[in-house]
């Protein structure tokens, strides 16, 4: 009797086990790790698309990188005074993405692209005469070239001085803000935008001017004659400016010489790396002035005035012929030609 509840008390604990069992079904290996393995997947999707996502601009951004430097006149890749790339190839701590804005072709851009940057031309800074030949005259100039800097957030990056040959205008690299991309004629957007604002001021003016390119002193890896040295950097420097000044409605007669004097007349001669050695000056010359150097390097029967009622005449070919076919020398062999 004893043994009767018992065995109702299993088959009843029997009965329980297997309807538990039926409800949980047939189990499969992959439910013990649930969901976790798709997380995991699209994680790791995600990265791989932002992988190739960098991967691409960096791509387009290097692409448009060798292109601008290339148009440039006698454009390098060389970074001045390292011979590597240049530096706004990387940001700082490594980055691969460069933080300055890419410079962008204007010339042939259509009116109207948001890209383009066309100065307008109804939008001028007038001057009050077309020709500056006194220093009051220049010193009034100087004023208005501060103002335009200034309104393009480069006040600290001029400096306007009047000198007995004109007015001396240097754009120069400061601390926190660069004229170009550290070694190459790549310009930054604000001094591109700068110089294009002064092509209709110039436009207005007689005066013609010399475009001088300048470097620091710090040199390239490869020395040797044939290498890219400062002396490229800086004609390319002053070439740039002038296709930009050009760009702006500046007329090609207004610019008489483009010169590059690499590292030679530094500012700050205590540091050979000081970002004022870097510049771009601007010699804007009186009537005078431009006289003589136009007569310096033009046909040797210019005449050139020295001074007030002293000219001076270059003999022409006939009489330099004549002059050789009276020197001999002291044994009285041949004449000595030259």
């Amino acid at each position: 009797m004893l043994n009767k509840p018992d065995k109702a008390k299993g088959k009843r604990d029997d009965a329980h086990h297997e309807q538990i069992v039926k409800r949980g079904g047939k189990r499969h290996e992959h439910d013990e790790h649930g969901g976790a393995w798709k997380v995991a997947f699209a994680d790791f999707c995600l990265a791989l698309m932002c992988l190739f996502l960098v991967l691409w601009l960096m791509a387009a951004r290097q692409q448009e990188l060798i292109q601008e430097v290339m148009r440039a006149p006698g454009g390098s890749l060389m970074d001045e005074g390292q011979g590597v790339m240049p530096e706004t190839m990387g940001g700082p701590r490594g980055s691969l993405i460069a933080r300055e804005p890419m410079p962008r072709q204007t010339g042939s851009a259509k009116p109207g692209n948001n890209d383009v940057d066309v100065p307008d031309p109804t939008d001028k800074q007038h001057v009050d005469r077309t020709r500056y030949e006194s220093p009051s005259d220049l010193q009034a100039l100087s004023r208005v070239l501060a103002r335009m800097s200034e309104e393009a957030g480069l006040a600290n990056n001029m400096q306007a001085v009047v000198t007995p040959y004109g007015l001396r205008v240097m754009l120069h690299d400061t601390e926190g803000q660069g004229m170009f991309a550290r070694g190459s004629a790549m310009l930054s957007e604000r001094f591109r935008k700068l110089l294009r604002n002064l092509g209709p001021l110039f436009a207005q003016m007689e005066n013609q001017m010399l475009i001088v390119g300048h470097t620091d002193s710090l040199q390239y890896a490869d020395r040797s004659h044939s290498a890219f040295s400062n002396w490229t950097l800086s004609s390319n420097r002053a070439m740039a400016a002038r296709t930009q000044l050009q760009e702006g409605g500046m007329p090609a007669r207004s610019i008489l010489q483009v010169v590059g004097m690499a590292d030679r007349a530094p500012l700050d001669t205590r540091d050979a790396a000081a970002g004022i050695n870097r510049r771009i000056e601007l010699l804007i010359l009186t009537s005078q002035q431009a006289g003589l150097v136009s007569s310096m390097f033009g046909m040797p029967t210019d005449q050139v005035a020295l001074a007030d009622g002293v000219t001076v005449t270059s003999p022409d070919t006939d009489a330099l012929r004549a002059l050789r076919s009276q020197l001999t020398d002291t044994k009285g062999r041949a004449p000595v030609t030259q």
